[in-house]
């Protein structure tokens, strides 16, 4: 048996409490109470608690141990760790540096290679736009022409 959902929830039905909103807004019931727990939209399951993925499972690499809350972790945290983070900083730093330096013309041919093809495109899409215009100079003498050709033979 295949079940179906609706696009659209049917309106809930309290909507028939608020029929003489108009002539005494203050006959309106209160409203209900927030939701906890999971609950349905549109055939899908949502939950109001909010959970913030880890950074594992965001494919981060965690720096700190596992299972410590954050706040206590830097209260406790120790100058050797700060130190060991500080350094691998500074070695991603000095690697990437190093990359710039030794190898500066790997980029500077990519730059190049980027702005030489930027500018082809730049330049067919110019030479397009005069092709376009020509065409229509030549379309529009050949309508002058024969227009004064009908005007003289009348």
């Amino acid at each position: 048996m295949t079940s179906t959902t609706a696009s659209y929830p049917p309106p809930p039905p309290y909507y028939r409490l608020y029929k003489s909103y108009l002539q005494n807004p203050k006959s309106a019931p209160e409203p209900p109470p927030p939701i906890n727990g999971t609950y349905q939209l549109y055939g899908a399951t949502y939950t109001t608690d909010d959970v913030l993925p880890s950074l594992e499972d965001q494919g981060v690499r965690q720096l700190y141990p596992k299972g410590l809350n954050v706040g206590v972790f830097l209260a406790k945290i120790t100058k050797r760790e700060l130190r060991s983070l500080n350094r691998e900083l500074q070695l991603h730093v000095l690697e990437l540096a190093d990359v710039l330096v030794e190898r500066p013309s790997q980029y500077a041919r990519r730059a190049r290679a980027t702005l030489i093809h930027i500018l082809e495109l730049q330049l067919q899409r110019r030479k397009q736009a005069v092709e376009d215009i020509k065409r229509r100079r030549e379309e529009a003498q050949r309508l002058l022409k024969e227009s004064l050709g009908t005007l003289d033979g009348h």
